[in-house]
């Protein structure tokens, strides 16, 4: 079997430690960036097949830009090969505002939302919904 390797990108120490753990005991390989810029280099060097990637770091909407960037239709972007990569996209937006996110093919391209905290159960269920072997 050839190990999946996932990205966390997200500017909190103890949440990437929380969902690496869960993650590396089910099999997984597990890189880590702590902002946008670091991701960017990550997903370059490591070529993830998923991507778990947190909302607001740098800016508020620093996960919004990353997520449009990596799936960017133009045949000259610079992510091109990672088009399809599937993002997940955790926050806490959804619990600490009235603004509510859904995935859009075209404005907002992840596949889905998961609310910080996330359970390491749901977490795996959604990893193993878009890496199906």
């Amino acid at each position: 079997m050839n190990q999946k390797c996932i990205l966390i990108i997200d500017d909190d120490p103890d949440l990437r430690l929380t969902l690496r753990l869960p993650l590396e005991a089910d099999g997984y390989s597990v890189s880590e960036a702590s902002n946008v810029i670091g991701g960017r280099a990550v997903v370059k060097k490591v070529k993830p097949d998923l991507i778990i990637l947190d909302v607001m770091m740098d800016t508020t909407t620093a996960g919004f830009q990353f997520a449009l960037d990596l799936h960017s239709s133009d045949p000259r972007s610079e992510f091109k090969e990672f088009s399809k990569t599937p993002i997940i996209m955790l926050t806490a937006i959804h619990s600490t505002t009235p603004l509510r996110f859904a995935p859009d093919e075209d404005y907002l391209p992840v596949q889905t939302f998961l609310e910080k905290p996330v359970e390491p159960d749901v977490l795996l269920k959604k990893v193993h919904e878009f890496l199906v072997e």
